[in-house]
């Protein structure tokens, strides 16, 4: 069953319709895409930001914003306009060239994997054949900026902050890895369409959770690490190097990094969702569900719906994720950096290494259940 409508058709299609040529249209298609991407993420952020906010003051029985806009839901806009129209500082022995670039490098990366997060089969920007290799790769990316950053600030608090961050990324980066790799290896494919395809047809039986209990749980604990999460948030704690490599950077500079972390939480809620909870897959096969009360697949308005049960369930899926990370951050204790290295060295490698070769001895043993 196709499990929604292809956008880009569509859109040409319309186009063509009003009188536009072909090669008009798809120009008109090309920057729409990426357009869509930056502001759906960025929406994203302010919802993230918001729920944090009232989660936390949940947790702590407190109310939290209330005054800016209903319910507070505009305190995100109003953060974000006042980080705008502050002055932007740099250092008088600061690398000005560097310390510039760092955010961008943090940044960036981030919003260029939103590329591969598919929201439906044909709601995906670029369904690229090494597409969850691309998210990895790209993640990879940051923390060459948080080190730039650390480094190009000209201070000590600073610089330990990017060595920290550079030293976790390292350390979770390889056990995330391999519990991709054990998905890949069911799935046959780096594709991310192709994953939830195979997660596909028995509903929330087939997601991918119940062959991978070890691998959600390392690749959920790496992905915190990776967006520097409670409790793994030690490049930039506090109480122990003020604010890390964020301590000189003022402004919409310091605004990056804000976002870049918002952002990436978002993202690797989204990528849990696609890997392990059957991406936009409904928890009932809805293919069944359509043959059981005799409507044709094919038809249009079935379609539609389809779409539009696909998107919203891949995003509750993703804030579900979103609000568990929430909460962990008023119930777990920070550890120290020493433990934070044990556990990604000493402890997610090793398990991560046996989680994959164990998947691979299950593949040959039952190929009809891991994707032989």
């Amino acid at each position: 069953m196709n499990t929604g409508i292809d956008l880009q058709a569509s859109f040409i299609e319309s186009l063509k319709q009003l009188g536009l040529s072909s090669g008009v249209a798809k120009a008109l298609w090309i920057p729409l895409p990426s357009f869509l991407m930056i502001i759906g993420a960025t929406v994203g952020v302010l919802v993230v930001v918001w729920l944090e906010r009232k989660i936390s003051a949940a947790a702590q029985q407190r109310i939290g914003p209330e005054y800016a806009g209903p319910l507070g839901v505009l305190q995100p806009v109003a953060d974000g306009i006042k980080l705008v129209f502050k002055e932007d500082i740099i250092p008088a022995k600061a690398d000005p060239w560097l310390f510039t670039l760092g955010p961008v490098l943090v940044v960036l990366p981030v919003f260029l994997s939103y590329l591969i997060v598919p929201f439906g089969q044909n709601l995906i920007i670029t369904d690229l054949n090494v597409g969850i290799f691309l998210w990895i790769a790209l993640s990879s990316i940051a923390p060459i900026g948080l080190l730039m950053s650390g480094y190009a600030s000209n201070n000590k608090y600073s610089l330990i902050g990017g060595l920290r961050a550079a030293a976790q990324s390292i350390s979770y980066e390889i056990p995330l890895a391999f519990a991709v790799l054990a998905i890949v290896l069911m799935s046959n494919s780096l594709s991310t369409i192709d994953i939830v395809q195979q997660q596909a047809g028995y509903g929330i039986l087939g997601w991918n959770i119940w062959r991978q209990p070890v691998g959600f749980v390392i690749f959920w604990i790496a992905a915190l690490a990776e967006c520097e999460r409670l409790p793994f948030d030690l490049p930039e704690a506090e109480e122990e190097i003020v604010a890390g490599y964020q301590t000189e950077y003022a402004g919409m500079k310091f605004g990056l990094f804000y976002v870049a972390s918002y952002v990436n939480l978002v993202l690797s809620a989204l990528v849990f969702a696609v890997l392990y909870l059957g991406g936009w897959e409904f928890p009932v096969p809805l293919d069944k569900l359509a043959g059981w009360l005799g409507v044709s697949e094919t038809s249009s308005w079935l379609q539609v719906i389809t779409a539009a049960l696909g998107i919203t369930m891949t995003v509750l899926k993703a804030y579900f994720l979103i609000f568990i990370a929430v909460l962990m951050r008023w119930t777990v204790p920070r550890v120290r950096i020493d433990q934070l290295l044990d556990l990604g060295w000493k402890f997610l490698l090793p398990v991560s290494l046996v989680n994959l070769l164990l998947t691979a001895a299950l593949k040959l043993a039952f190929p009809v259940a891991f994707g032989g």
